[in-house]
């Protein structure tokens, strides 16, 4: 099984890269924000590779971090519907961050924005990851601190509000979600959004 590939880029096309390891082409699929990260034909590359054998083939999925190979396997594992195509779909609209953020505050229209991701599933991918998204949440600290805060609840819309308020105005989603869980506790859960993005904004701002 191969775990990882070290080379040079020989090609890129639109859903998979071809690795040239001591002249053997390797062909890699992978997700479209992997994809946009490479550095272009003839540069060094190194992918962690998720290795599918079936009788018909033997097919290489290939990612930038480890962290984003543990998604592209707990999608498939834990979601039922869910297979290579739709996970390599999310993680290519998603950054393992976002969807973490997402997970936490049970944003079913944000993973529902990855092409072939209709609402049922996402909803399924929100629910059945619910508990493990925490330990694969890498940077997305922000977000499971406020998901803690409310609880098992999803997010009131005001807080959802305000968090997408404020990512919108260039902060990330993580950064966003910190601010909105510090002013919930000075402001109270049931602050309105634009009292939520004031607050918010005065915590970014220190």
């Amino acid at each position: 099984m191969i775990g990882k590939l070290k080379g040079i880029i020989d090609e890129i096309a639109e859903d998979h890269c071809v690795v040239d390891v001591g002249g053997v082409g390797y062909v890699a699929y992978c997700p479209a924000r992997t994809l946009s990260s490479l550095e272009g034909e003839g540069t060094a590359v190194a992918l962690y590779i998720e290795t599918y054998v079936r009788e018909d083939m033997i097919r290489l999925y290939g990612f930038r971090t480890q962290l984003e190979r543990e998604w592209f396997r707990l999608l498939q594992n834990n979601v039922q519907g869910v297979g290579a195509k739709v996970a390599l779909a999310v993680l290519s609209t998603l950054s393992t961050a976002e969807l973490a953020n997402a997970i936490a505050l049970k944003d079913v229209a944000m993973v529902a924005r990855a092409p072939g991701v209709g609402k049922k599933v996402a909803e399924r991918i929100v629910t059945e990851l619910k508990s493990k998204a925490p330990a694969y949440a890498g940077d997305a600290t922000g977000t499971i601190g406020l998901k803690q805060e409310l609880g098992e609840n999803a997010a009131p819309a005001p807080v959802a509000d305000a968090v997408s308020a404020l990512a919108n105005l260039g902060y990330s989603r993580d950064q966003a979600a910190s601010a909105v869980s510090a002013a919930m506790k000075s402001a109270g859960e049931g602050a309105d959004a634009g009292t939520l993005i004031r607050l918010g904004l005065k915590e970014l701002a220190r």
